[in-house]
């Protein structure tokens, strides 16, 4: 398939505009922000790249139709309409998952049975099949969204999120998520040649992202995806995608990341799940309560995600742990600091306004992620 495509990286509320920036770093400028997602036009091999390449999306779907529906009449009819067959092979299995929000068609198990009534028709037609497809062949796996009787059909082309990095062997009792660890890095202005530390690294994922950010290491690169086998995406593009990120790696790009925590167990989770990474040494690790940590350089980053105090019985230590921190690095004001909790109270603990905060969920979870910004060395 030679013609362009038009393809969705799903986002996680507030981090659109971060997820539309790398996408245009890859050098696709037809990009559309919208809640929750960013559309954009581009060729074929964009498919192997995106899934490669982006660290703060959750998936890459392709976009096969986009159209009203207000009855299950018309949702079968402009979904028949469709090209599924430039896409989806004669025995492919296509499942479809769907959802729907603030729509006259509000029944999702309805929907998906039309949805694939719809497509088997049309593939059946295409192919000359009489009979029952096989679906014995590649995963397709086909999403039927509805919002506001707007029908959105689309092919998830990454399979697993695109968080799983494959790295992640062991974690703690409530892992932060890749791609906002990414995410969380990539708001700050670090460079790979400046110092960075997490005092609170439980299972090590923020550090972990700032390697791999540091040595420019596609954070795809020891996974696979759903569209991999895929016929209509030439083996080419995957060889050419995979041979690119080798080529882009900078292994020789020192860095001084350092990851410490007060549970000797996380620590050692982290230098594993660092390992899986296949970052070895690359990052130091350091069983340490906060209120012993003290920057070695004269300037650079603090970036973490420490515990929110969500049981109130924990409360009264992490406030504790917030104060230890805020009277530290108030003795190093050439370090930047980045800390991304929802206890409400933070810069009253901690002992300083943010110079800028933003919005962000972890999970399900509303944070803020307070930015206090070094004063430059002189």
């Amino acid at each position: 398939m030679s013609q362009n495509v038009t393809l969705i990286a799903t986002a996680a509320m507030g981090l659109e505009a971060i997820v539309a920036r790398e996408v245009r770093t890859l050098g696709y400028e037809d990009v559309q922000v919208e809640n929750g997602r960013v559309v954009f036009t581009a060729p074929v091999s964009a498919i192997p790249r995106a899934n490669l390449w982006l660290r703060t999306a959750d998936r890459v779907k392709l976009l096969v139709g986009r159209f009203k529906a207000f009855s299950f009449d018309e949702l079968f009819e402009k979904t028949k309409a469709l090209p599924w067959e430039a896409f989806i092979s004669e025995d492919g299995e296509f499942p479809v998952v769907g959802k729907s929000v603030k729509s006259k068609l509000y029944s999702v198990p309805d929907c998906q049975s039309i949805v694939k009534k719809a497509i088997v028709e049309r593939l059946k037609k295409k192919y000359g099949v009489a009979s029952i497809l096989k679906e014995t062949g590649d995963f397709y796996r086909v999403e039927i969204a509805i919002h506001k009787d707007e029908a959105l059909l689309t092919l998830d082309t990454s399979g697993s999120g695109l968080h799983k990095r494959g790295y992640r062997v062991g974690q703690g009792e409530a892992p932060l998520k890749e791609t906002l660890a990414a995410a969380l890095i990539q708001i700050t202005n670090w460079h790979p040649d400046e110092p960075f530390v997490d005092p609170f690294c439980g299972s090590g994922t923020i550090a972990i992202e700032a390697a791999l950010i540091g040595q420019n290491i596609a954070p795809g690169f020891n996974r696979e995806f759903a569209s991999e086998n895929w016929e209509f995406v030439s083996q080419n593009y995957w060889d050419q995608a995979f041979e690119e990120a080798e080529d882009f790696a900078n292994y020789d790009q020192p860095l001084a990341i350092t990851g410490s925590d007060i549970s000797h167990d996380m620590i050692q989770i982290a230098e594993n799940n660092a390992i899986e990474a296949g970052l070895g040494d690359l990052v130091k690790w350091k069983q340490m309560q906060v209120k012993d940590f003290r920057p070695r350089q004269e300037n650079g980053y603090l970036i973490s995600n420490p515990p929110y105090g969500e049981r109130m019985g924990e409360r009264p230590e992490v406030e504790e742990m917030y104060r230890d921190l805020g009277v530290i690095m108030r003795d190093y004001p050439s370090w930047s600091t980045y800390i991304l909790t929802s206890h409400e109270n933070f810069e009253s603990i901690y002992g300083k306004k943010a110079t800028k905060k933003r919005k962000l969920f972890n999970g399900f979870i509303k944070t803020d992620y307070y930015q206090y910004f070094g004063k430059k060395v002189k």
